[in-house]
């Protein structure tokens, strides 16, 4: 085995490992995910590397692997340096309303994720005391209530008025937050206001295209995971979550 060979096979494994020690981290497994598929590039490498010794084929197959693999790592960086520059908080700007995207609920309990964009929310709202705001998620696997509701009892026991809060409990995706969202506000004569919209920093730039495609004109109001380690993990996701509403939705 060559130098450069010995130095991918090395890679590979303590790829593989980290995989496992991610795992075992709450919070991260889709990092685990990727560390393992990059593991398994590594040897797929080295396999091609071995048949190009013997035969034209082999050459031809590593060269292709390498192209498909540069232009995944340049379409990742693209993606990432968008969603990168999209983060953007605007929280000092005036809304006419806003609405806060749902994360996971654990039982009757947000999540990490929830908890951090409802309190954003909290701050924004009682910043602007005069707007309403649409709490949008439905009722996903694991959560026996929806994430509209978990986030109107965190708000209303941090002195939110119940009156502004509209519940929006049907929605399983972020299109579908916001054209649900867009109907409630219609109801109340907003839809052609500007919208301030409440979620994590990752997820800022893909929301931001969704509500533009919903023909809503919004600014993020963006709330941050408190742990390096999440924030890392969520911002590797989000590129592929980006391509596939790219190409896709």
């Amino acid at each position: 085995m060559r130098a450069g060979e010995r130095a991918v096979a090395a890679l590979g494994a303590l790829l593989a490992l980290l995989g496992a020690v991610l795992l075992r981290v709450p919070g991260v497994r889709f990092s685990a995910y990727l560390s393992f598929c990059a593991a398994v590039g590594c040897l797929l490498w080295l396999l091609l590397c071995l048949f190009a010794r013997k035969s034209r084929i082999g050459k031809a197959c590593k060269a292709i692997f390498l192209v498909i693999l540069s232009a995944g790592l340049l379409l990742f960086g693209t993606l990432e340096v968008l969603i990168l520059r999209g983060q953007e908080d605007r929280s000092a700007l005036s809304a006419d309303a806003v609405i806060v995207l749902g994360a996971g609920v654990n039982g009757e309990t947000p999540s990490l994720a929830l908890w951090t964009r409802i309190r954003a929310a909290a701050a924004y709202l009682e910043a602007h005391p005069d707007i309403p705001a649409v709490l949008s998620g439905g009722q996903g696997p694991g959560e026996d209530i929806s994430e509209a509701e978990a986030m109107r009892r965190a708000l209303t026991a941090l002195g939110i008025g119940e009156e502004r809060l509209l519940l929006e409990d049907r929605s399983t995706s972020t299109a579908e937050n916001f054209s649900y969202s867009k109907a409630l506000l219609e109801e109340r004569g907003l839809d052609g206001g500007t919208i301030a919209v409440v979620t994590n920093d990752f997820h800022s730039f893909r929301a931001g295209l969704i509500a533009r495609r919903a023909g809503l004109a919004t600014f993020s109001v963006t709330a941050a995971l408190p742990w390096w380690w999440l924030r890392v993990n969520y911002f590797l996701r989000e590129p592929f979550a980006l391509a596939k509403t790219l190409l896709l939705d």
